[in-house]
C-alpha cells in the first residue's frame, strides 16, 4: 500500500522559508511522479510543482523562482523548498503520487490523475 506523509509545515513571516517533506512508502516500481498541491480556505486545490522519477521538475507560475522541488531517491522523499514566502502562499499543502513510466507528468497534470495523496500539512505565512 502506497503511503505519503507530509511534514515541515508551520507558521512563518512573509519573506521567510520553509521546507516541506513528502515521505513515500509502498511504491512497487521506481517510475512514480510526485506532485505538490495546495488548497487555501474557500479556494480550489491548485498545483504547485511536480517532479518525475528522472528528476524533471515543473512549477506553477505563481511559485516559479521561489520554490524548488527535489527528490532523494535513497530516502524515498521529495522536498519542496519554499523561499520568499508570501501571505498568498498560506494553504494546506499536499503531496500526491502516480505511476508515470513515460515521465510525462507536468505541473498542469490535474489532481484527478493522481492515485495517492498525503494528509496535508498547514503552511501559514504572516504578513
Amino acid at each position: 500500500e502506497v503511503q505519503l506523509v507530509e511534514s515541515g509545515g508551520g507558521l512563518v513571516q512573509a519573506g521567510g522559508s520553509l521546507r516541506l517533506s513528502c515521505a513515500a512508502s509502498g511504491f512497487t516500481s521506481d517510475d512514480y511522479a510526485i506532485g505538490w498541491f495546495r488548497q487555501a480556505p474557500g479556494k480550489e486545490r491548485e498545483a504547485v510543482s511536480s517532479i518525475t522519477s528522472d528528476g524533471s521538475d515543473d512549477y506553477a507560475d505563481s511559485v516559479k523562482g521561489r520554490f524548488t522541488i527535489s527528490s532523494d531517491n535513497a530516502q524515498n522523499t521529495v522536498y519542496l523548498q519554499m523561499d520568499s514566502l508570501k501571505s498568498e502562499d498560506t494553504a494546506v499543502y499536499y503531496c500526491a503520487a502516480l505511476r508515470d513510466p513515460y515521465r510525462v507528468v507536468v505541473v498542469t497534470t490535474p489532481p484527478s490523475a493522481y492515485d495517492y495523496w498525503g494528509q496535508g500539512t498547514q503552511v501559514t505565512v504572516s504578513s
